[in-house]
């Protein structure tokens, strides 16, 4: 992969799946709380709803399920998913090397999430890593979630910095579609899923982990090994 041939103004993070270890936690509370409630759900659904906005995901749920089914599935998976986020979501390797970096070199760097406000910097909370971002920008700052652009637009904003000198690092391809649309630079680091043929033919970086990510950034192979 070619390297970043520009230093960037601000440095964009996804949140789950990408620096939190979250996507797998939440597939086990979906499937713990369906088989509670005795509903049969082909497992592939909890795959296809990574990286979504629930806006998005209820409709698909509807196809098989009842409203109060839907309704009741998702009281059960949020309790669930509730506990683990008090405990402390785990990160994804490489999360606090690449952030401690960024923070040293004075480099902007900000959270564009899906997730809605309140959870979403609780999770940053727990997992200790909500100092290292300036700006965070939810599911609930925005109109139109992922893949439009909106969020990483008002990150941008924000910060003050030009999209077109940004970096964002994402792991779905909600995500990378996202950035691509705010004329931004996404490197993907995927987690549960693998990029299919149609995400690859968007023509982005994708890298196995995020330091291999984080070293395609001007200097950060060079801050990484030192």
């Amino acid at each position: 992969m070619s390297r970043i041939d520009f230093m960037p103004q601000a440095v964009l993070f996804d949140m789950d799946g990408l620096m939190l270890d979250s996507e797998r936690a939440i597939i086990d509370c979906w499937r713990e709380a369906a088989r509670e409630l005795a509903l049969e759900v082909d497992d592939r659904l909890w795959f296809d709803m990574i990286g979504m906005h629930e806006k998005d995901y209820v409709p698909m749920m509807l196809r098989t399920m009842t409203e109060q089914q839907v309704h009741a599935l998702r009281e059960a998976c949020h309790v669930r998913y509730h506990r683990r986020i008090d405990a402390g979501m785990p990160l994804q390797p490489h999360v606090l090397d690449v952030l401690g970096d960024l923070q040293g070199r004075g480099v902007p760097r900000a959270v564009v999430t899906s997730t809605q406000r309140e959870r979403a910097h609780l999770k940053l909370r727990t997992s200790r890593i909500a100092s290292f971002f300036e700006i965070v920008i939810t599911g609930s700052d925005v109109i139109e979630p992922k893949p439009a652009p909106e969020g990483y637009l008002k990150a941008a904003a924000a910060l003050g910095v030009d999209p077109a000198r940004c970096v964002v690092f994402e792991d779905s391809a909600f995500g990378v579609r996202a950035a691509l649309a705010a004329g931004m630079t996404p490197i993907q680091v995927p987690d549960l899923i693998a990029p299919d043929a149609d995400t690859r033919a968007l023509g982005h970086r994708i890298a196995t982990d995020l330091a291999e990510a984080y070293a395609l950034l001007p200097r950060a192979d060079a801050a990484m090994t030192a």
